[in-house]
């Protein structure tokens, strides 16, 4: 399990990070504000994104495309030292989309191979007492697996796609490889850490970027 306390016995220790798809509406709701000497029309074109991913062939998974995602995963996962051993019913119950809840994308080859991997979670909150927003969107790294092409790239597209379905800001931990995109796209360092516990089992302590499972 995980906390943002810090209690005995945790095992690792992650940070969020935050990365802005809408600029005004995150500012107008006190999400985040305008640094010094910064203007919203500066900001906006600071954090803007191209309106089309780059990957020619990423595209939403289908049940189709399970088994191929699931292997690519698993066998991705396998080098990390904390780690979730998904099943295929599991994987497919966890990661095919569903709207307002995950979505998931593959990328594959002129020759129908899946290469390639990404997903996020939805998880929005209520904005209290605002005249103009209720909802904050937000879009969470799920897991990635970039096989064939570069991470950033791939995690590029991701953050597109995310904005396409409307979210307002896409958030991930700096596990896994993540450290490897999150300055290069803009990402914010958030305030606090996240505190991975195991229940009965005796666990060594680990850095951040051996923990591969992300929990809902």
């Amino acid at each position: 399990y995980t906390a943002g306390v810090v209690l005995p016995g945790h095992v690792a220790s992650c940070r969020y990070y935050h990365r802005t798809l809408e600029a005004k509406k995150l500012v107008e709701i006190g999400f985040t504000r305008l640094g010094h000497r910064m203007t919203m029309a500066r900001m906006q074109k600071l954090y803007k994104l191209p309106t089309e991913t780059s990957l020619r062939g990423l595209r939403p998974m289908t049940a189709e495309d399970v088994p191929a995602a699931h292997a690519l995963l698993v066998d991705y996962l396998s080098k990390f030292k904390l780690s979730v051993v998904f099943d295929v019913d599991e994987f497919r119950h966890w990661l095919l989309p569903r709207k307002g809840v995950v979505s998931s994308f593959v990328n594959v080859s002129p020759e129908g191979e899946v290469t390639d991997f990404c997903s996020y979670y939805h998880l929005h909150s209520t904005v209290l007492g605002h005249e103009k927003h209720s909802t904050l969107f937000a879009a969470y790294s799920f897991y990635n697996v970039a096989r064939t092409v570069d991470l950033t790239e791939l995690m590029r597209d991701c953050l597109i796609l995310a904005k396409n379905e409307g979210h307002d800001v896409f958030n991930a931990l700096n596990l896994m490889e993540n450290d490897r995109f999150l300055e290069e796209l803009k990402f914010g360092m958030g305030d606090g850490n996240l505190q991975y516990y195991v229940y009965n089992w005796l666990c060594p302590t680990m850095n951040h970027d051996d923990v591969a499972l992300v929990l809902l």
